[in-house]
């Protein structure tokens, strides 16, 4: 007997194949293109249908992971006989599944069985009784949809590509205020220059123009809603002795409508700001109050999701948004960076030197713990009391290191009343008044003025003294190199001139053996040589040579 196991959305079936050897046919898709053809070769042996959608998800879930659920499991053994039969497979995990159980089964799950199924899947309504073509088509969609869900975990509190997408349109907002309120100060520029050195806040800036217009309108308008009253006079005296030149109505108008757009995009930026904070206190209350919302977004962002940052060590978090200076660090054998997207936290902010690379090293090791904390804790915690508690240890660490007390503090005890306003109380003005001073107090005064001078010089003195001892260690330093420096040369030099000197003495050697060898050659061929005649003609000759040459000396001499 030959099965064919087929999921659909309405149930488990098994089809029982007329032939037992189909899924070896090689005409297997010219034998399988029509209804008739599929309905002749196969029958429905059982079908084990799904009671809920939720049953549905349960199912498909399993046979996705692999794994045989219990109302699988019930049908293959009904199926099975004592004799042995083939049942085939379309997942291959789902087959090593099914053949663990034992069953009298021989399992097939291969690449030739998928035109089978395609086949099966095509005309399946008619395979089936009582299902048609629409009904499979609903039930399919309806699991598909609870399959995403399922897959998305979806929960409105919990949805971290919203605080991905928010955090990237912040940095968008941002660069186009910026854009917007440079091109509008150069704009307006012309018309009163004097406005951007006093006004440098841009949305001010942007509001002082919508709602002035031409400068010539300064005096009669009120800013006390914009500017404090001391910057209202410098601008209105500005605008008096202004140097910009005219503009027409349809200058300004185009001008007002960008400021307007400034105001309302910066209007929107807060908007957006304030809906971060809240979803990433919904998210990650315990990374948001260690680290700060705009911080514990941005590493979301990059890396991802809430899940995937909360799987990453705490040296990954430390140095999440470094990685260029990282790999440029490994690959030019120098120091790997200390920190990426963490150091703009302020507790790295706080630490100053060297103690913010140790910092951001605890700061990521208690983020990691934060994070995990966030993402895979089973009981919610919206009040981030880890995050708290982490941030204090921190702050604790940092007072240790920079030997002095911070200026802020989230030391928070859960036992402490809140704190409550009883009574509203007037303004005093008689604590206006300055009470008189006494000749004690200028004293007391004097002697603290005096001690603070002392202190003064005192820390002077010894940041001078450290200095010199800094100084004296740089120049003993540069000494010490100095010395191994010329050492290293005049050993190099002894070493050359040693190498040398061998090297002319072997030379020589070799010379002079080379000399040696010759003379003995030279002298076993005068051994060897036959004395030659020297014919009576040639011994003539050099006589008369003689003589002639004997006469010449005689006559120089008589004439001398």
């Amino acid at each position: 007997m030959s099965f064919v196991l087929t999921e659909t959305a309405a149930g488990y079936a098994l089809l029982k194949s007329s032939d037992k050897k189909i899924y070896k046919s090689t005409t297997l898709v010219q034998d399988l293109n029509s209804s008739q053809k599929v309905a002749s070769q196969f029958k429905i042996a059982a079908f084990s249908k799904f009671d809920s959608a939720a049953n549905a998800l349960e199912e498909s879930n399993s046979i996705i992971e692999g794994k045989v659920s219990p109302q699988l499991e019930k049908l293959l053994k009904e199926c099975t006989s004592s004799k042995k039969a083939t049942l085939v497979v379309s997942d291959t995990k789902l087959a090593n599944a099914i053949n663990k159980l034992g069953l009298n089964l021989s399992l097939i799950s291969d690449a030739a069985s998928l035109d089978l199924y395609r086949a099966i899947r095509e005309y399946l309504p008619d395979l089936l009784p009582g299902l048609t073509d629409q009904d499979l088509s609903k039930m399919s969609l309806g699991l598909s949809h609870s399959i995403g869900r399922h897959k998305l975990k979806f929960s409105a509190d919990k949805v971290d590509t919203m605080i991905v997408q928010a955090i990237a349109l912040l940095d968008d907002l941002d660069k186009e205020i910026n854009v917007y309120a440079m091109r509008c100060k150069e704009w307006y520029g012309w018309h009163f220059p004097e406005l951007a050195k006093i006004v440098t806040d841009s949305v001010a800036y942007s509001r002082i123009i919508i709602k002035m217009g031409i400068r010539s309108n300064c005096f009669e308008t009120d800013f006390a809603d914009i500017l404090p009253e001391e910057i209202e006079e410098r601008v209105k005296s500005a605008a008096e002795v202004s140097m910009g030149t005219e503009i027409t109505d349809i200058d300004l108008l185009n001008i007002t409508a960008l400021a307007n757009q400034i105001v309302e995009f910066s209007a929107y930026r807060e908007q957006l700001s304030n809906y971060l904070t809240s979803r990433m206190k919904a998210i990650a209350p315990n990374l948001t109050a260690l680290l700060g919302e705009l911080v514990g977004a941005r590493l979301i962002a990059h890396a991802g999701s809430l899940i995937s940052l909360a799987k990453a060590p705490a040296s990954t978090v430390q140095i999440l948004g470094s990685e260029k200076a990282l790999f440029r660090a490994l690959k030019t054998k120098h120091d790997t960076p200390k920190y990426g997207l963490i150091y703009h936290a302020s507790l790295v902010g706080q630490a100053t030197g060297k103690n913010k690379g140790k910092i951001a090293r605890v700061l990521a090791a208690k983020a990691s713990l934060a994070l995990r904390y966030d993402a895979l804790a089973e009981e919610r915690d919206d009040n981030g009391d880890l995050g708290i508690q982490v941030r204090s240890k921190v702050e604790e660490r940092l007072s240790i290191l920079e030997g002095r007390d911070l200026k802020t503090s989230t030391k928070i005890n859960k036992n402490d009343p809140k704190f409550n306003i009883t009574e509203a109380r007037a303004y005093n003005v008689d604590a206006d008044a300055l009470p008189d001073v006494s000749m004690k107090e200028v004293d007391s005064d004097d002697e603290s003025d005096d001690e603070s001078v002392a202190i003064k010089e005192n820390t002077k003195k010894e940041k001078k003294e450290k200095k010199e001892k800094k100084e004296k260690k740089e120049k003993k330093e540069k000494k010490e190199k100095k010395e191994k420096k010329e050492k290293k040369e005049k050993k190099e030099k002894k070493e050359k001139k040693d190498k040398k000197e061998k090297k002319d003495k072997k030379e020589k050697k070799e010379k002079k053996s080379k000399k040696r060898k010759i003379d003995e050659d030279d002298d076993e061929d005068i051994k060897n040589e036959v004395p030659v005649k020297i014919p009576k003609k040639d011994k003539k000759d050099k006589k008369d040579k003689k003589d002639k040459k004997d006469k010449k000396d005689k006559k120089k001499k008589d004439k001398k």
